[in-house]
């Protein structure tokens, strides 16, 4: 069992002086690689903490990469020691995924957080450098701060400041046609934070449905928070509901709009059956993941499952990492009438957890007009990406065993490849090739084998394009021709 002496803590907080602890133990072999560490709630009481004080301390050792965890499995050393081939392949979100796998593909050394840089990283979430509004950011800071205003020194509310939840809630009128009040918005320091305080609000005595495949870090983030999940079938009309009832779960977690990662757009039937599905019984609610839904190039903005939710069941959450940058840690949610009231009564005396500055900052960003400015260029700066590499691919000497699927919307798109090799073996080939682009099946709970529906995950690979130079792309192309051994390849 590990130890710690809170007693030489000094002015270190619990979860600070457990997470330096178990860092040291792991970085001199106490804790060697692959050991499995005791479950959060055992060392809480072994330690005579909180298991949210252990909760935090693993969080921040997961996201520096020395631990990671397996669902339903528990938590494990990283060895730090292995050259870059052999490190834990971290399933990212723009270098920030909280969960850890051993495929021995990434390479990330967690001692020092030194992430190698693919020449084409098709698994990477990040965004176009040069494209963000540095410009129009430095005008907006530079004017904030001018104003000299006390409330910039003063703790923000528990649910954002109200300038900021005013600009969101303009903005889902305007753009997004969501009939919303700033009293139902709260704000988050990105994914993990709003994730945070759904379970704190619904309990962590619910059991929560996750898609399955799906984005795994949401399965991660739950459950570090004390939640219970289960990961749920899709279809070709998204998660099932015959499937989600006979779970047991009563919170939903879906992505409607766009579905990550095979792309699918839940119909309007299947939404009203998640729905139906929410009022069957007390309690249940569904959370609404809309992460890329700007990114869409063909027609207008589907309407939101909360736009079409007149019973308080659907919790909207949405984030800006995807439309200004990853690191700009700010994300919110948009919740029921009934929910927002029990938010201000039961979380009102927590502090927003992002900075005042940056919530003003962002609230006259989007006043002025520039956020929806930027989401226009940005839209036309993906489209141009995404066609520029759609078209080499057709191009390519693989278009006649290769299928595009969903091309329309969102930041990636399948690329299925009818091949003699596996996809793993191309996945191989790929990363000697300086490629990184993970399989279909690398996002499923279950072998992706057991879903009928997606009988060619192994061999369907997921592309994701939001940081790729368009310099890059003839290039990127080449070496995945030459991945599957054509002439001409090396």
């Amino acid at each position: 069992m590990i130890t710690c002496d809170f007693e030489k803590r000094g002015d270190s907080g619990l979860s600070e002086y457990l997470y330096s602890s178990i860092k040291k133990q792991i970085i001199d072999g106490t804790l060697p690689a692959d050991k499995k560490l005791p479950s959060k709630r055992a060392l809480a009481e072994h330690l005579g903490v909180s298991v949210i004080t252990v909760q935090n301390a693993y969080w921040q050792l997961i996201s520096e990469g020395y631990i990671y965890s397996f669902e339903r499995k528990g938590f494990f050393v990283t060895d730090i020691s292995c050259e870059p081939s052999a490190v834990h392949e971290a399933v990212t979100d723009a270098g920030r995924e909280a969960e850890f796998r051993q495929n021995g593909s990434t390479a990330v050394i967690p001692n020092d957080k030194i992430v190698h840089e693919y020449f084409a990283d098709f698994r990477s979430s990040a965004t176009s450098f040069e494209k963000f509004p540095f410009s129009l950011w430095s005008r907006v800071m530079r004017s904030v701060l001018q104003q000299s205003d006390e409330r910039l020194l003063k703790s923000p509310p528990s649910a954002g400041v109200p300038e900021l939840r005013e600009s969101i809630a303009s903005y889902l009128r305007s753009f997004r046609a969501m009939d919303v009040s700033p009293e139902q918005i709260v704000i988050g320091a990105g994914t993990e934070s709003i994730y945070n305080m759904i379970v704190q609000l619904l309990g962590r005595d619910k059991l929560y449905a996750v898609e399955n495949p799906g984005y795994r870090k949401i399965f991660s983030v739950l459950e570090l928070n004390g939640a219970s999940c289960v990961p749920v079938s899709i279809d070709s009309q998204g998660i099932m509901p015959e499937q989600l009832e006979a779970s047991g779960a009563s919170i939903a977690h879906v992505s409607p709009l766009h579905h990550f990662p095979t792309g699918i757009v839940i119909p309007v039937r299947r939404r009203r059956e998640l729905l139906s599905w929410a009022l069957h019984a007390d309690g249940r609610y569904i959370i609404e993941d809309d992460y890329d839904s700007e990114f869409r190039f063909t027609g207008k903005p589907l309407q939101t499952l909360q736009s079409a939710d007149k019973d308080g069941r659907v919790i909207y959450v949405n984030t800006f990492s995807k439309t200004l940058s990853p690191s700009y840690r700010i994300s919110y949610m948009v919740l029921p009438l009934q929910l927002a009231a029990a938010f201000r009564k039961k979380l009102e005396f927590c502090a927003c957890p992002v900075s005042v500055f940056e919530q003003y900052a962002l609230a006259e960003f989007m006043r002025r007009g520039y956020y929806e400015k930027h989401i226009i260029r940005m839209k036309n700066y993906y489209r141009t990406l995404r066609n520029n590499l759609i078209s080499a691919l057709e191009a390519s000497p693989i278009a006649d065993m290769a299928q595009i699927h969903e091309k329309d919307a969102g930041l990636h798109f399948l690329l299925n490849v009818n091949f003699s090799a596996s996809g793993r073996e191309i996945q191989n080939r790929l990363q000697s090739q300086d490629i990184n682009i993970p399989l279909l099946a690398d996002f499923f709970y279950q072998p992706a084998s057991d879903n009928a529906f997606f009988s060619g995950a192994d061999n369907t690979f997921v592309l994701n394009y939001s940081g790729i130079k368009k310099e890059r792309i003839s290039e990127a192309v080449r070496r995945i021709v030459s991945a599957f051994s054509f002439p001409g390849g090396t």
